[in-house]
């Protein structure tokens, strides 16, 4: 199921010495280019590895929208990481799942007074649409069933523990307050039940 590793040295703030491996995957049922990033201090045979699955936001990652906290809870991962070693599951499920594009969509509505999850439920779907039953797939071809998992969110807990993978510890990142994301983050603890403290 590892298809391909590939060396690369990745850059966050000034920092731009962090080594990692990246890998890709075949035979995912939704054919979607996840990939797992490896840090190279991870040693995956003799202990439980920090792990974080992370959503792909290509407006906080990328372009570090004020709407979110996606791309600072990345950097603090990826900087956690490279000290202790780790795996990033990184998720093709922009928007909670409803794509790009949707998501765009659902901007508009929340600057009309919308929480992200009641934008998403005005446009027909759901309130979170990822699934992560991939994600413990991608673990387990990588011989990993037992982690310390970097998340805020009771889902990925549940649905990891669901398909199999054991969760020693859950390991909360900071809460990443700045202007424009405050109902972002509010709606998150009281829609989403995540463990976060404003």
């Amino acid at each position: 199921m590892v298809e391909v590793r590939a060396r690369v040295d990745l850059k966050v703030g000034t920092r731009s010495d962090i080594n990692a491996e990246i890998l890709s995957f075949s035979g995912l049922k939704s054919q979607k280019e996840h990939i797992a990033v490896i840090f190279k201090q991870a040693d995956l045979r003799n202990k439980a590895p920090l792990v974080r699955m992370h959503s792909e936001c290509l407006t906080g990652d990328v372009f570090h929208s004020s709407r979110c906290d996606c791309g600072e809870q990345l950097e603090e991962t990826i900087n956690k990481m490279s000290k202790y070693g780790g795996i990033i599951l990184y998720l093709r499920q922009e928007g909670r799942g409803i794509g790009l594009y949707n998501k765009i969509d659902a901007y508009r509505l929340q600057s009309q007074g919308m929480n992200t999850y009641e934008a998403n439920n005005h446009l027909g779907f759901g309130d979170d649409l990822r699934d992560f039953t991939e994600a413990a797939q991608m673990l387990k071809a990588l011989n990993v069933k037992q982690i310390h998992l970097v998340t805020n969110n009771p889902k990925k807990v549940r649905e990891l523990k669901e398909n199999g993978i054991a969760i020693d510890e859950v390991v909360n990142t900071s809460v990443h307050v700045k202007s424009g994301n405050q109902g972002y983050l509010k709606a998150k603890i009281s829609h989403g039940k995540h463990n976060l403290k404003l």
